[in-house]
Formats: structure tokens, sequence, C-alpha cells
């Protein structure tokens, strides 16, 4: 997991918004609600142990964080930032050896060995003050997404606010929690990156894996061989003029995934899905001709030439150039439907381009079809739609991400009735897309051979921004559940309720969102 001292100020702008729905905590009325258990937070917590009182944040409410830790300064002064949207006078942030008097809140990392591993948090609210503390800022900056939750949207009136007390210790289930994006299908650029990004930190997801070459486009640039920009980014479905992030760009993108603790996962996709990058460089072809630009929607008629020296040595540059952009430890290969390649030609393959991936200090990720070949220690497989690749991959040493067509891609429809997305894989209601346990989804594939969970997005059919919002909400905050809290925790009936009580929030953001007639929205 990346780490960093930095939270720009233009993501806590930003996330004020993301987080416009009121709890029970929230002064709004005459009446205030004391009982922290019925916060409607997504993830839901692992512990919550109310203790019905209320702390009242005043204007004297200062933030304090412990010295010497630069990170969690920076944390403080934003929190500090979002405090004084809320009460119209910006909290002192200050440092601090000792817990401060009451009144106030307490940013620590704790030094003791408590069970919060790396990402967890202990989120303590008394009638004297509210102290958040973790192991590592990782987990510090979860607790802030808490805490967030726990305070009315905007400005209403003057302080106190009111919270209601107890005690919230949280672990994640599993590591990886994530989304992918593809921007090869369609493009979408620094923008709309950047706002999905701000969408998975607001619900503690940790990953976004990039899908940045296929057969109609390719969206990153390699210095080494320009033209897969120049030519292969040129187009998209339908036509239209693609696009492509410049190596400054994705560095940009990269460090503000960063500033919200969430990895940045590039995917090269290869042997197939790769007429974009055929179409640039004729030699990557078996027969010396480049194919023409392709702007449709099939798979699986793509390949480069396995037995040419110059396949590996493009990959090595392309590998060489992007590991070196990113710094977390994962880079994807791809594998997946690569219908014109040989099995006999496939699996050496994908021996030789783990080999380049290790060469170049990444750790290798890859579609379940990549379980053919001999994983290399590390290698993680991403199961989609195979169950025997998965328990291949399991039986090799792989761990395993879990993305099952039918129940974790976005760009399925809800229903019959949905004007976006496919159905190859099903129809995905918001029940469907949450009510399922990673654990026991596969035989074979235990928790401890898994990774984490991703929901992938794919745009065949998805055009800009407000198509995304559609596809991925309400859906996306369950797939971060799934991946955050036990599955003993987790049932249809109170992950609904609380699911309705976040339309108001997207609501603020003007998402438009698909309104599942199987949540009762707040009207």
């Amino acid at each position: 997991m990346i780490r960093t001292h930095l939270i720009t100020r233009a993501f806590w702008s930003a996330f004020l918004l993301a987080f416009s729905v009121s709890c029970a905590t929230q002064t709004t009325s005459e009446q205030v609600t004391t009982d922290l258990s019925q916060a409607p937070l997504i993830p839901k917590p692992a512990s919550v142990q109310a203790t019905h009182r209320a702390f009242l944040l005043t204007e004297n409410s200062a933030v304090y964080y412990q010295e010497g830790h630069p990170d969690v300064k920076a944390i403080a002064d934003h929190l500090a930032q979002q405090l004084q949207s809320l009460t119209g006078r910006a909290p002192e942030v200050r440092p601090t050896a000792d817990a401060p008097d009451a009144g106030h809140l307490y940013l620590t990392l704790s030094a003791d060995a408590t069970p919060l591993g790396e990402e967890g948090y202990e989120l303590t609210i008394a009638e004297e003050g509210i102290h958040l503390r973790a192991n590592q800022p990782a987990g510090l900056f979860y607790g802030v997404q808490t805490l967030r939750q726990l305070l009315p949207p905007t400005r209403e009136g003057t302080t106190p606010l009111s919270l209601a007390t107890g005690t919230i210790r949280d672990v994640p289930t599993y590591a990886y929690r994530g989304s992918m994006l593809d921007v090869s299908r369609h493009f979408l650029g620094m923008d709309d990156v950047k706002q999905y990004l701000d969408w998975l930190a607001s619900y503690k997801m940790n990953v976004l894996h990039l899908h940045l070459s296929d057969d109609q486009g390719w969206r990153i640039e390699i210095k080494s061989w320009p033209n897969l920009t120049a030519h292969g980014g040129s187009t998209e479905v339908g036509g239209g003029e693609g696009g492509f992030f410049t190596q400054a760009q994705y560095q940009e993108l990269v460090d503000y995934a960063r500033q919200r603790y969430i990895t940045l996962v590039p995917e090269i996709d290869m042997p197939g899905h790769t007429n974009a990058a055929l179409a640039s460089y004729p030699e990557l072809n078996c027969n010396g001709k480049a194919p023409e630009l392709y702007t449709g929607t099939e798979v699986g008629f793509s390949t480069f030439c396995t037995d040419k020296d110059v396949t590996y040595q493009f990959i090595d540059d392309v590998v060489r150039e992007l590991a070196a952009l990113t710094p977390g430890p994962y880079l994807h290969i791809g594998g997946d439907e690569s219908h014109v390649t040989k099995m006999e030609d496939y699996i050496p393959f994908v021996n030789k381009v783990q080999a380049i991936v290790q060469k170049h200090g990444k750790q290798v990720i890859g579609w379940d079809e990549i379980a053919h070949a001999s994983l290399v220690p590390g290698a993680i497989v991403q199961s989609w739609a195979n169950v025997e690749n998965t328990t291949n991959a399991v039986r090799q040493g792989g761990r395993v991400i879990l993305s099952p067509a039918s129940k974790a891609y976005l760009d399925m429809q809800y229903d019959s009735t949905t004007t976006l997305g496919l159905h190859w894989a099903g129809y995905i209601e918001v029940d469907s897309a949450y009510a399922w346990d990673p654990a026991t989804l596969m035989p074979g594939v235990g928790q401890e051979s898994i990774l984490g969970v991703e929901a992938p997005l794919w745009t065949e059919t998805i055009e800009d921004l407000q198509d995304v919002e559609y596809m991925v909400f309400p859906r996306l905050p369950g797939y971060a559940e799934i991946g955050w809290t036990p599955a003993k925790l987790r049932n249809w009936d109170d992950y609904k309720a609380r699911l309705a009580q976040h339309a108001p929030r997207w609501q603020a953001m003007d998402i438009q969102y698909y309104p599942s007639r199987l949540v009762e929205w707040p009207q």
C-alpha cells in the first residue's frame, strides 16, 4: 500500500461534498440522536460500541495531532479545513505530546501492539473529546472518512455540532479493495479519473486498476515507441478522437492516487487485445503488415507475434518505462481472451513476460487465463470467468483477486430495461452485486488465498463521466463493503437501509445514479 505525507487542498474541497448525507449524529432538529450504532456507515465497521451520550463540537474545539509526524499533521490540517466549512471558523491545529484537555479532537499513531494492522483505526467519541488513533497513517485516513460520515454535510447555523458517543474499532478484511477503469474502449481524461479516485477514497477502497491498452486504443505515452499514442491512441469505440495520458499526466494521477492512499495498477493487455499496438508498429505482427485501427467491440481477434524477438524487446521497453513511472508494487499483463493465440504459443509468451515484469521490479497480475502458464513466485491471478483457472492458480501458490463477471462487473446492466451496459454475464441488480462472499464463492479458493476484490468497469457502452456515474452508483459502495467488512456482519436488509441514506450525498454531488426499485430511497 502506497503511503504519502501529501493530501491536497483540492481533494478535501471536493471531499466535503462526498459526505452530504447526515447520519444519526447530525443536529438538524430539536432532537439529537445519541445512538452511534445507528449511523449509516459504509463500509460497515467491524465493531461499534455506543455509549448513548453526545460530544459537542464547539467554536473552541481544536484539532491536536501527535507531534513529530508530518503525515499526521497533514491529515489534521485538512480535517480542520473541513470543520471550518461546517462551523464557519477554522479550528486551530496544534502538535502535542500528550492528550489534550476536554472539548478537542486528537489524532495519534499507536505504539502498542493493538490488532489494527496497517489500515485499521480506532475512533473514540466521548463527551470529553474525540480520539482517532491508528498504527499507520492510512488507518488515520480511513478513520477520517468515518468521522466525516458522522458530521453534517454542510454548515447549518452555528456550532455546537453534536456527535453520538462510543467507540468504533475497524480493520479491513481484505488488503486489496479496488475497481478497474477501462480508458481504452472510450477514453476518459484526467478530471474523470481523478473524480473516480475521489469516489474510491470516500468508501475506503485502496486500488485503482487502469486498463491502458486494448484493440480500440493505446492510452499511455511510451517514449521509445511514440507511434503507440500518435496513431494507436487516436480513436476509440464508435470512431471518436480517443486520447492518451502523457507520462507527466500519468505521474500526476499516480500522485493524486497516492494522496488518497490508493495504489494505481497499470494494465497493458497482451498477447491479445493488442490491435492498437499492432496498427502502430507492423513489425509486431507475424505478417509484418499493420491492420487498420479498430473501433468496434468484438474481442479475441488480435495477437502479438509470439516468436519474434522484436515483440519481447517492445514489451521490455513498455514495461521498463511504465514500471519507472509506477511506484506501486504491481503491473498487470492482461492475458485474457487471446483466442487466436495457440496455447503452445501462449504459455511460453506468458512465461517470458512474467520474467520481464520481475526484471523491472514489479509483481505480476494477470487475468485468470495466465494460470495456464507456470506462475512466478508472487504472481496474482485476477479471477473473472474460469473457476478451473483460478483453482489452478491457487495450486501453484498464486494469490487471487476476485472479480467474478456475474457479480462484480460494473458494466453489466442492472436489468433488461437498463439502456447502458451489456448483459453477456447476466444482469447485476444492487442486491446481487452485494450478496456474495469471496471466501465461499469458489470451492478450493478460501480466504487465505484471496488478496482481495475488484469491481471492473469496461467501457464499450460508457462514453463519459455521467455514464460512469450511472453504472457505478449505487453498486460501488457494496463492493467496498465486501472488501472491508467481515462477512458475518453483512446482510442485504441492513445494507440497503444504510445505502438509501447515502442518496442525498450523491444528489448533492449531482451524481446521476440508478434508482433501484429494490432500495427504499428517501423522498
